[in-house]
């Protein structure tokens, strides 16, 4: 079980891990010992998470979310698998944590009269500068 809030856990039978060979520097431990983790995650059809929450997660993790709307995340950093399998578990709930924050909606607002006036005298002494640059005609 994966506690990522006080409201929202993950059930073990939600996720499913499965071991391969890391890639990588390694020795002989590496062509030996399948210590990379793949953990998935069921997030579309997790009754845990609410709706918006899993439209955020999906857009959060990009690439991480399959078509079938699983995460599945790869952790192959140490050549420990239970390190490795809790590297995997804590991303999720990191990932998931990050879902949960409900981005503040943005109020619109209109830029004042002295702000304007502002930008449009800067703008003038800006093409005043550089019409200066312009070709010097000399009485030769």
């Amino acid at each position: 079980m994966i506690y990522v809030s006080e409201s929202v856990v993950i059930e073990e039978w939600e996720l499913s891990e499965q071991f391969t060979r890391a890639q990588g520097p390694g020795g002989q431990n590496v062509n030996k010992v399948e210590t990379a983790v793949e953990l998935r995650f069921e997030a579309a059809r997790s009754p845990n998470l609410p709706d918006p929450v899993k439209r955020r997660l999906q857009r959060l993790a990009g690439r991480r979310w399959t078509s079938d709307g699983a995460v599945v995340i790869l952790s192959q950093e140490t050549r420990s698998q239970s390190r490795n399998r809790e590297i995997a578990r804590d991303r999720l709930a990191d990932l998931i944590r990050r879902a949960l924050v409900a981005p503040k909606r943005r109020v619109a607002t209109r830029p004042t009269l002295a702000s304007k006036k502002r930008r449009l005298k800067s703008k003038a002494l800006r093409g005043q500068v550089k019409a200066l640059r312009g070709r010097v005609e000399g009485d030769e």
